[in-house]
């Protein structure tokens, strides 16, 4: 999902080679170096993650070898042939406790699995090299993907009454804009963590709604409910609210409005 959006957004400009599994296995150090040798890439963007965090609360060494090691080895091949490297983390590294938007500077408490292997992974970038971007982001919808956005809309439209969690809130951030952003940043001397969500916030109730509404899907009715009616194996963060308190301090162009995003996204992409 996200990385169909960042060839589309940097090939205007650039060359650019996408890889996916078999061409190339995170997990493989040996592996990820001789394909950066061969290619000599300037700049390795990484948009792979085991990212079923229900899967990986049972799952916790595939999780910690995908998502921890993963980026390690790609940013110590990144660093090898000279590099940038940037790399998505999550707002799962948070417990989801504090009252407000979470800082870059806040320090980190995952509750899951998932969570830790994502910290774990951007402990494993900063240890390999000083050249690289980590973007913490949340709640991701696009085009080419599976995601709330499109799972609410296939449900209401096939009649189904909807009950959705309304005690988590977050940013919903849509990837042609995050790969808008990627791109700025990647062309900018900026190193260290980033948190980049649109604008904004709200539970996942009110975006199920507004997306309903959107759509103009008149006849079904949408319900909030508490996280406590759907227990999952891996704890959500009641807060995933992320500040993009560094994109604005360095004077970088902030993500438009999640409504104004989601409108576009369903216009584009969701029509009946």
């Amino acid at each position: 999902m996200l990385g169909t959006d960042l060839m589309r957004e940097f090939a205007g400009a650039h060359e650019v080679v996408g890889l996916d599994l078999p061409e190339i296995d995170i997990t493989d150090s040996g592996q990820c170096m001789t394909l950066f040798q061969r290619i000599l890439p300037g700049v390795v963007i990484n948009a792979a993650a085991l990212t079923a965090v229900d899967y990986c609360e049972s799952h916790e060494d595939e999780a910690l070898r995908v998502n921890g090691e993963g980026p390690g080895n790609l940013a110590s091949a990144s660093a090898a042939v000279g590099a940038r490297f940037i790399h998505y983390s999550t707002d799962y590294v948070f417990d989801g406790l504090k009252r407000g938007p979470y800082l870059e500077t806040d320090e980190t408490r995952p509750r899951s699995v998932y969570g830790r292997s994502k910290l774990r992974g951007e402990e494993n970038v900063r240890e390999a090299m000083t050249d690289h971007v980590i973007l913490r982001t949340a709640w991701l919808f696009g085009c080419h993907g599976k995601n709330f956005i499109r799972t609410i809309l296939k449900a209401a439209r096939g009649g189904q009454a909807l009950r959705v969690v309304d005690d988590q809130r977050g940013s919903p951030t849509y990837t042609r804009d995050l790969a808008a952003c990627t791109l700025r940043l990647a062309r900018a001397d900026c190193r260290g963590i980033y948190h980049a969500t649109n604008s904004g916030e709200c539970t996942w109730y009110e975006l199920a709604r507004f997306a309903v509404a959107c759509a103009g899907i008149e006849s079904v009715t949408v319900a909030p409910v508490a996280t406590t009616e759907y227990p999952l194996p891996a704890p959500r963060p009641p807060n995933s609210v992320l500040a993009n308190e560094a994109l604005r301090q360095e004077g970088f162009p902030l993500l438009r409005s999640w409504q104004e995003a989601v409108r576009e996204y369903i216009y584009s992409c969701e029509r009946a």
